[in-house]
């Protein structure tokens, strides 16, 4: 059982280079793969780290395939980091049923129920990864750290954002799942990993937790597609954005005429966010 990352493939990219690491994660019981993007390297500089959070039925390669993150995070300088969506092998009895739960669908929370009690990538978001990072890879300055991500991802970022407004400088999102409690998706995930109780699932849910968590002072930038066929019954950005004017909290929602739900959306407007990360994290 490797703690310690091994790295298993290597690419360079823009100057720099995307290498997956593979590691077992005490925190999920399980071993699990992540990808850095390290922007060119530079003796004197540590690079500050932006996390991506995937959506459903990702692992962490989609977005380092499909997104074209790295041209500005290079050209910024900042480090992305991106891990998988949920546990893998430990063969939990229903855990690959249906794309949007259990394998590929982590949530990004930690789960109370005994059955899926592994599921816990708040913790592997939020503590174990960094300290990892951290410990790991002297290049990085884990202390100077932003967060974004689309749909289920979305939802990661934004409730882990406001939850630890000590920890992240800045968050964006691309299509989030705004307000899960309100829509099938969260309904789902939420009743089986967390249980009956409604007040459990609003810990995770970033438009009931955004008028507890409103200290915010960078802006939240939030992109969504107009023509996304998830938009009006489970994303619900909306919502959010009425929350966020009641605490006066600085969100940016744009609308965006003709785009879905897809990593064409994402890769039409990820340099608007690493751009608004990057200014964050250099400030």
């Amino acid at each position: 059982m490797e703690i310690k990352p091994t790295e298993i493939s290597i690419s360079k990219m823009f100057g720099g280079y995307n290498k997956r690491y593979k590691h077992y994660s005490p925190t999920l019981g399980c071993s699990m793969n992540f990808h850095i993007f390290f922007p060119p390297s530079s003796p004197s500089h540590k690079f500050p780290v932006l996390y991506w959070l995937s959506g459903l039925t990702c692992t962490d390669e989609n977005f380092i395939a499909k997104s074209g993150a790295q041209r500005a995070a290079s050209s910024e300088g900042v480090a992305l980091i991106v891990p998988d969506t949920s546990p893998r092998g430990l063969n939990v009895e229903g855990e690959s049923d249906s794309w949007d739960f259990g394998v590929g669908a982590g949530f990004y929370l930690n789960a109370t129920q005994e059955k899926w009690k592994n599921w816990k990538m708040y913790d592997y978001v939020v503590k174990e990864l960094p300290t990892l990072l951290h410990e790991n890879f002297p290049e990085l300055d884990t202390s100077r750290a932003s967060i974004f991500g689309h749909s289920m991802g979305g939802h990661g970022a934004l409730t882990i954002y406001l939850k630890n407004l000590d920890k992240y400088k800045s968050v964006s999102a691309f299509a989030p799942i705004a307000n899960p409690v309100n829509c099938p998706w969260g309904l789902k995930a939420f009743t089986n990993y967390l249980g009956e109780n409604k007040a459990d699932w609003e810990e995770y849910d970033a438009t009931c937790l955004v008028s507890k968590y409103n200290d915010v002072s960078a802006t939240i930038l939030i992109d969504q597609g107009e023509d996304d066929k998830f938009f009006k019954d489970q994303l619900l950005p909306q919502k959010f954005e009425e929350a966020c004017k009641k605490v006066n909290v600085p969100l940016l929602l744009r609308l965006q005429p003709g785009y879905d739900h897809s990593y064409f959306f994402i890769a039409t407007f990820i340099d608007d966010h690493i751009r608004h990360h990057a200014q964050a994290l250099n400030l």
